[in-house]
């Protein structure tokens, strides 16, 4: 079973009940010392939420005796409110007005940390990327130690979405190591822990997520409290511990039915699933997984949803529901690939961001080189004018050379390592170089505990294509095969051609079942789409063989020889299909 046991710490949203929202009319009142009562109903949003409405409530009511830097501060907690309630369009508009007008950099600050959780919330992450590093750069101006807390704490959220965990610790750690003595730890610690739960260094026991549990407990803190304990959760279903899993879910059910928050209800009912199907309880696994289906919105892609639709397809497969399992199946496959998008698009924003800030700070550093130069000039021409123009044309000249041999070099550079490293013919990596690269790759994660699965694929009945139609067709087929292949891989996974049409796909990061799933995709992919060649509609199957490092280790032979045996296997079976490997036996996906 396939999971990232920090996926539902990366987003956080808001949901509360309708009537605590309800505003209180008919009645004015005076506040003897508005600024206190502000600092005080602040300090209760999500400890007594309940009592926050009422007094925001009544600041509203006492608005007219509220100074200007009070309004503001007013207008904060409504927009704050406001995004609590998922009225994130509206509350962004507020925080927005309250950073371009409000003059105060307190509340500026945490307008626009507000402004970071919010986009991440919304997918937006081109904005919450550029938005982070420019909060990240202001950071060191910031002397409120309450904003500085609350911009670092959604700094460490943001970067942990983009997958820079070891970013996201950081600032976590600067959040924990900037606490006052006798503050409360509860949010540095959780913002700790979500930061190495995504670099996989928590397990469901580790002293860091017993800490932040015991210190949002002591802050009484049960949203924050709740996320940690479904943290917990995710870690002990991927240590096949669904009784412990099902009991703390238990623990925790009353605190879940009074918050009402849908990500943390949600993410129980599908662990609930995920524990009764290996405890072999189908019947209530299946309950819990339609129970989180009901609770989502149409067209709602998570991975919660992946999971609790891969339960369904299971269960369905185990009673023998072919085509309720194979409609199960076409939704896993949907959110999955919508899981898949998302990880992209927040890594492409990111990057994006990041070239952003290269780009100005080389436009800077531009500026400065021009000043520089002009400088100089003005410098020479008040010696010699007919001297200095002849050094600017000399210099001009001699840099233009050196750029130009430069850029030769760089370029005979790269043509020469891309034919060391790639495939001629279909632009992949070669046998040598995918060789050479997987053994780093899964050395790398053999340190980090980290899994891999080994494709090995052969193109069935190649050899009559070559005979029927000649080479340049096969090359055709072949060339075609790799752009179908690629549409469905990842970024970061491996892809060579080990010889003829014989290729080797390393899946990082990917466990055994999804790795099946992987290959048969591509593999009814390659059989649903033939090629056109010359008039001719080419038409060709493939079959792969599976190894995992979860049965066979990271040692590379030791996987080439399962993988190679397993498509053996599948090609004796009778080609076109799927076979893994499976340590003392095989599992085959026709």
């Amino acid at each position: 079973m396939s999971r990232n046991v920090n996926r539902r710490t990366c987003r956080t949203a808001l949901a509360v009940l309708f009537f605590l929202a309800l505003p209180i009319v008919g009645r004015t009142s005076v506040i003897p010392n508005p600024g206190k009562f502000l600092d005080e109903t602040e300090a209760v949003r999500t400890k007594n939420h309940a009592l926050f409405v009422t007094r925001l409530n009544e600041l509203r009511t006492g608005v007219s005796s509220l100074d200007q830097h009070e309004r503001w501060h007013l207008r904060y907690l409504e927009a704050w409110e406001a995004m609590y309630n998922g009225n994130y369009v509206g509350s962004r508009i507020q925080f927005q007005d309250i950073i371009d007008h409000s003059n105060d950099p307190v509340l500026t600050a945490k307008s626009s940390a507000r402004l970071l959780s919010s986009y991440g919330i919304t997918r937006d992450y081109e904005k919450a990327f550029a938005l982070a590093n420019r909060l990240a750069t202001e950071l060191p101006k910031l002397k409120d130690a309450e904003a500085h807390a609350e911009v670092l704490y959604d700094l460490s959220q943001t970067f942990n979405l983009a997958g820079q965990s070891d970013l996201a610790l950081k600032y976590a750690q600067m959040l924990v190591d900037t606490t006052p003595p006798g503050g409360s730890l509860c949010y540095p610690l959780t913002s700790k822990v979500f930061a190495l739960s995504n670099a996989h260094k928590v397990q469901s026991d580790s002293a860091e997520l017993k800490q932040a549990i015991q210190a949002c407990i002591a802050d009484d803190q049960p949203v924050v409290q709740n996320s940690l304990w479904l943290v917990q959760g995710e870690h002990l279903l991927a240590e096949g511990k669904p009784t412990k899993v099902l009991a703390m879910l238990g623990s925790i059910r009353k605190s879940l039915d009074q918050n009402k928050f849908q990500p943390h209800l949600l993410s129980a009912l599908a662990q609930r699933a995920e524990a009764y199907e290996m405890l072999g309880r189908d019947n209530d696994a299946e309950q819990a997984a339609l129970s989180a289906i009901k609770m989502s919105d149409p067209g709602d892609v998570s991975e919660w949803l992946r999971d609790v639709y891969q339960v369904l397809y299971r269960v369905a497969k185990r009673r023998g529901e072919s085509s309720t399992a194979l409609r199960y199946y076409q939704y896993y496959v949907e959110q999955d690939r919508g899981y898949l998008n998302d990880i992209s698009a927040r890594t492409l924003a990111f990057q994006l961001a990041k070239q952003q800030v290269l780009a100005k700070k080389l436009e800077t550093e531009e500026l400065s080189k021009q000043n520089a130069i002009l400088k100089l000039q003005q410098q020479l021409d008040a010696k010699a004018v007919e001297t200095s123009r002849l050094y600017i044309v000399l210099l001009l000249i001699g840099l233009t050379g050196i750029v130009l041999w430069l850029l030769r070099l760089k370029h005979s550079q790269l043509r020469f390592k891309r034919m060391a490293t790639r495939d001629g013919l279909t632009g992949i990596l070669n046998h040598q170089h995918f060789i050479n690269e997987s053994e780093r790759q899964l050395r790398h994660l053999e340190r980090k505990s980290g899994q891999a699965s080994l494709l090995w694929m052969d193109l069935d009945h190649f050899k009559q294509i070559n005979d029927t139609h000649g080479h340049a067709a096969g090359d055709a087929v072949l060339r075609h095969i790799v752009k179908v292949c690629n549409d469905h891989l990842r970024p970061g996974d491996l892809f060579g051609r080990l010889g003829g049409e014989e290729f080797g796909i390393l899946l990082l990061e990917c466990e055994r079942d999804h790795a099946i799933a992987i290959a048969d995709r591509i593999r009814l992919a390659i059989e649903g789409d033939p090629l056109e060649h010359e008039g001719m509609m080419l038409s060709v199957s493939a079959s792969v063989g599976v190894a995992s490092t979860c049965n066979a280790g990271h040692a590379l032979q030791r996987l080439c020889r399962r993988a190679d045996a397993a498509l053996y296997r599948a090609k004796r079976d009778g080609r076109n299909r799927v076979v893994a490997d499976a340590g003392e036996g095989t599992s085959v996906f026709a």
